[in-house]
């Protein structure tokens, strides 16, 4: 422990050390405020209010909810080794098949919906190894025959 004579003797010396550091603070404080402006090295509370404070709360929350919803959205779901986001899954969307008019069944009927516009089984029986055709506009019931 330190007594109060060393202390009272330490304390210019201390005090020396704390200008010097002060002093250079001060300095780094000036070339900032020079080169960036004044709002630079003001205490960022000293324009804060009541009023911003409430604004600012209001705007975080309206954030991480926003954030929330869309991390649940983006969320991927394992459908037979395919990645899939939950938005693209949304059954509400995808009532029926157009072409043969079958309610989807699977998560892979909701896949092929989504991808190809058709159940897995007009995928397997249209569609499969002629993607190229059926991306141009090609439908069993244009008329047309496989």
């Amino acid at each position: 422990m330190v007594s109060l004579r060393e202390l009272q003797q330490r304390m210019p010396l201390i005090g020396c050390l704390m200008s010097d550091k002060l002093n250079k603070i001060a300095a780094v404080e000036k070339a900032i405020a020079e080169k960036y402006g004044e709002e630079a090295v003001q205490n960022p509370k000293g324009n804060w209010d009541e009023n911003k404070e409430k604004d600012y709360l209001k705007q975080s929350k309206q954030f991480y909810k926003k954030q929330r919803k869309n991390d649940e959205w983006q969320e991927k779901i394992d459908v037979n080794g395919i990645k899939i986001s939950k938005k693209l899954l949304n059954r509400e969307s995808l009532k029926c098949c157009p072409v043969c008019g079958a309610f989807p069944k699977s998560s892979m009927d909701d896949v092929c919906l989504v991808k190809f516009d058709c159940c897995n089984t007009c995928y397997i029986k249209y569609v499969e190894d002629r993607e190229e055709r059926w991306q141009k506009g090609w439908r069993p019931n244009n008329g047309n025959s496989l």
